[in-house]
């Protein structure tokens, strides 16, 4: 496959991605479709640090943009535009290594839900197990089935941000190939 069309296929499959780890992390602010968690500051830690947002929606972005263009015939598809997707796609992975750290972390120490009447985060220090015994999420009584929305949308940053590193590792490498070798964007080929 000529490194042109490989890269114009990355930034395709980068888009929905990077829309989807956005979307996700906009959602964890408003459990149950409710503003008044985030307006009283009930929200997980993690949320805040906005890793889909930022991370895996901004920072993944604007590499696929990028990269895109890279693939085109015109002034970014050359040696000296297959250069630049190389450290586009580096600010790539390092969005997506940070939107999968954050979401990890927040994985491991579960939502802030209100347990016995106070406000914390009850699986926090404790063995990850939380995450498929769902017995043990009842204890999270405000909000409504918070357990199960932190970890689905969690989980989504997780895959998305794995799916990210892998297609911007291999846009660098598409990238150094395209630099060395040239895109083969020759007329005719699309």
């Amino acid at each position: 496959m000529c490194t042109g069309k490989c890269s114009r296929c990355v930034a395709v499959t980068l888009y929905p991605l990077a829309v989807i780890s956005i979307i996700c992390n906009i959602v964890l602010f408003f459990p149950n479709g409710e503003i008044k968690y985030a307006q009283d500051g009930h929200i997980t830690e993690e949320v805040k640090y906005m890793g889909g947002l930022v991370g895996g929606g901004i920072m993944v972005l604007i590499p696929a943009l990028h990269i895109h263009l890279t693939g085109s015939q015109g002034c970014c598809g050359n040696r000296c535009g297959m250069f630049l997707s190389i450290l586009f796609a580096a600010v790539g992975v390092v969005g997506a290594l940070y939107s999968l750290a954050v979401a990890a972390v927040a994985l491991q120490n579960g939502p802030l839900c209100k347990a016995f009447f106070i406000w914390n985060t009850p699986f926090k220090d404790k063995d990850a197990k939380y995450l498929t015994d769902d017995d043990k999420w009842v204890v999270c009584t405000e909000p409504k089935n918070i357990v199960s929305f932190h970890i689905g949308l969690f989980a989504t940053l997780v895959a998305t941000s794995c799916l990210q590193l892998i297609l911007c590792a291999v846009q660098m490498i598409n990238g150094l190939f395209g630099c060395l070798c040239g895109t083969c964007s020759k007329k005719g080929v699309i």
